[in-house]
């Protein structure tokens, strides 16, 4: 319970001054599509209501964010190869990418920038071809089914472990 708190208190408390992190998020197809295309398992919310909030997050923790959302394979991996040397981190939403996409697999192996992969829904609790993701083999983690706010835990736990 004790290093609970520590880190809840890294997290609340960034430095001053200094740029702590830099995030690349990315979004796959449909994604634009946020709010529109069924509120009932995506939420109501915009994607640039999205990105707006993840902005603000980040300014708040002294971090940047950029966005990268396409509805093709080849501009995500583009995103992803430029990534090196540029960010800290990758917060990726791969949309059903995620259950084909052996190229956005490799591209995550290829290059040395931690990702974590995101799901507004559950996926887990769905048709079974969404129940296995391809791509997160080249992941620290897997954030499903805690609708936008999974964005936002998977920036705080880049940032908690870039204080330890």
């Amino acid at each position: 319970m004790r290093e609970k708190v520590k880190r809840q208190q890294i997290f609340l408390a960034p430095r001053k001054g200094s740029l702590v992190m830099k995030f690349l998020v990315i979004n796959g197809p449909n994604l634009n599509l946020l709010g529109s295309r069924e509120p009932d398992i995506y939420g109501s919310h915009s994607y640039q209501e999205l990105c707006n909030r993840l902005t603000d997050y980040a300014k708040q923790h002294n971090s940047m964010v950029d966005f990268c959302q396409s509805n093709h394979e080849g501009a995500l991996i583009d995103a992803i190869h430029s990534a090196p040397g540029v960010y800290d981190a990758i917060v990726m939403n791969p949309g059903a990418l995620t259950h084909y996409s052996i190229a956005l697999l490799d591209a995550l192996k290829a290059i040395e920038v931690p990702c974590i992969e995101v799901h507004i829904s559950n996926i887990h609790q769905r048709e079974e071809f969404r129940r296995h993701s391809v791509t997160a083999a080249a992941c620290v983690g897997q954030i499903c089914g805690l609708g936008v706010y999974g964005y936002e835990a998977a920036m705080q736990y880049f940032l908690v472990q870039q204080e330890q």
